[in-house]
């Protein structure tokens, strides 16, 4: 609707011979004049949205947007009909809030029930992204599948012309990344990744903090990273066989599986377990290690690089299906001398410790600790160093859409940080220290490990 060439829905599915690195599109030019003088659209004037992935992280994205005047949700994708437990809502068992059918009924009961809706023409739900992205009245889309999708749809859609919202990790593997952020910058996209606690007022207070002395010169950062919720109990003491089962109707397993190697399906590969099988996750260093490393990343005023040296020792969970790991210890160097030590230990956050002082901060939320506590009441002066503020991670993408402006956590962003969560479970699997070139984003002392940056994809899906 806003300039875009069309494109036939028949042409682009064959065109994209079934595999993401060939899937073609034209870009559009969205500017901020396409909506005039005002900050809001008219009703038939918004930004319309494909959601793709509707487990319980990808319905709560897609709700954000909803409830935003500037979209219109217009397209839904999953490849479960269902919810049935297909993503457990923040870890709460038996949520009948999520997956395609019950997504598809928020969208319709949410534009029936506001008056300044605008004309509603209906929500076209989709198995395969590759139909969705075809569509050439879409604008921008959701990314919030398994990991292990996240850079073949990312890289898809920015070809497709679409803007982009990914879920944190950027990409499941090095390699995957760079090509993302090519993709990116030569289809002129914007993409935002999910990393929201970088949008948060207080982490971005604390890092004005730091980068303006007030904790003196910047020393260490700890991470931790605890396995210590519920889930991880659980995935402890999940040492039962796990049998084949029959795929639930309606259930496209083979294209949930897409570029993994082939499995049979059991219920706890797929049902928010993923994310502890290195195929398709990796484990808490990509879940929420991706939030807690990309604040370190941020602080350390390292967005546009990252560690020249990991060291890093881990316990796998080892009971057969599962095998991220689950408790870790490890150290990176920076060429500045900063050096970032991490573990498993309790609380979840990062300790930004300098010359004469430290700043903890909380993960999730962003309530800040420190030493001395008068540091929290500092003011950061009009002449000194202000960190971009975020109206919110969402919002911040959507204006980016709107002004053509890099948003928060753009793609190059989301990919150093996806890196440095790789590239330490990699160093926990050779057991062996790694020296990343980050300008040339290779371990420059171990061949093998450096061939682990890339897993082919399983055929006939290429990257």
């Amino acid at each position: 609707m806003f300039g875009r060439k069309n494109i036939n829905r028949r042409q682009f599915l064959k065109r994209s011979c079934l595999t993401s690195g060939a899937i073609l599109g034209l870009p559009t030019i969205f500017t901020a004049e396409t909506f005039a003088s005002t900050r809001q659209p008219s009703p038939n004037n918004r930004i319309q949205m494909g959601c793709i992935g509707l487990g319980g992280q990808g319905t709560f994205n897609m709700n954000a947007f909803l409830n935003n005047d500037l979209v219109q949700v217009v397209a839904l994708c999953d490849v479960n009909p269902g919810s049935d437990d297909y993503d457990m809502l923040y870890q709460f068992p038996g949520t009948t809030t999520a997956g395609l059918s019950r997504a598809e009924q928020m969208v319709k009961a949410h534009y029936a029930s506001r008056s300044k809706s605008g004309t509603f023409n209906g929500v076209v739900t989709y198995g395969d992204f590759r139909e969705l992205l075809a569509r050439d009245d879409i604008d921008a889309v959701t990314v919030c599948t398994p990991d292990h999708w996240h850079g073949l749809i990312s890289i898809a859609a920015a070809k497709a012309g679409k803007d982009i919202y990914c879920e944190k990790p950027l990409v499941n593997t090095v390699a995957e990344g760079r090509v993302v952020c090519n993709a990116v910058k030569e289809h002129g996209r914007i993409l935002q990744t999910g990393s929201h606690e970088r949008s948060n007022d207080s982490v971005r207070y604390a890092c004005d903090l730091v980068r303006n002395g007030r904790i003196g010169r910047l020393q260490t950062i700890y991470v931790n990273m605890p396995n210590s919720d519920n889930q991880h109990d659980m995935l402890r003491n999940n040492s039962d066989p796990k049998p084949a089962m029959p795929v639930p109707p309606g259930f496209d397993y083979n294209l949930w599986l897409g570029p993994a190697s082939w499995a049979p399906y059991t219920r706890e590969r797929c049902h928010f377990w993923w994310r502890y099988i290195m195929e398709y996750g990796g484990g808490e260093m990509t879940d929420r290690g991706a939030h807690i490393i990309d604040l370190a990343q941020l602080i350390n005023d390292a967005d546009d690089s990252g560690p020249v040296e990991i060291v890093a020792k881990g316990k796998r969970v080892g009971n057969g299906l599962y095998d991220c790991f689950i408790e870790y210890d490890f150290e990176c160097t920076y060429k500045n001398g900063v050096k970032m030590i991490g573990s498993s230990k309790d609380p979840r956050g990062l300790k930004l410790i300098g010359t004469d002082g430290w700043i903890f901060i909380h993960i999730h939320g962003g309530r800040l600790e420190a030493e001395p506590p008068s540091l929290l009441r500092e003011f950061i002066g009009p002449g000194e160093f202000h960190v971009e503020r975020s109206p919110g991670h969402h919002q911040n993408f959507l204006d980016a859409v709107l002004s053509r402006k890099k948003p928060v956590a753009h793609e190059e962003i989301g990919h150093r940080t996806a890196t440095i969560c790789h590239l330490l479970n990699i160093a926990m699997e050779t057991d062996r220290k790694l020296l990343w070139d980050p300008a040339r984003e290779q371990i420059t002392n171990d061949p093998a490990a450096n061939r682990m940056l890339y897993r082919p994809p399983r055929s006939p899906w290429t990257l």
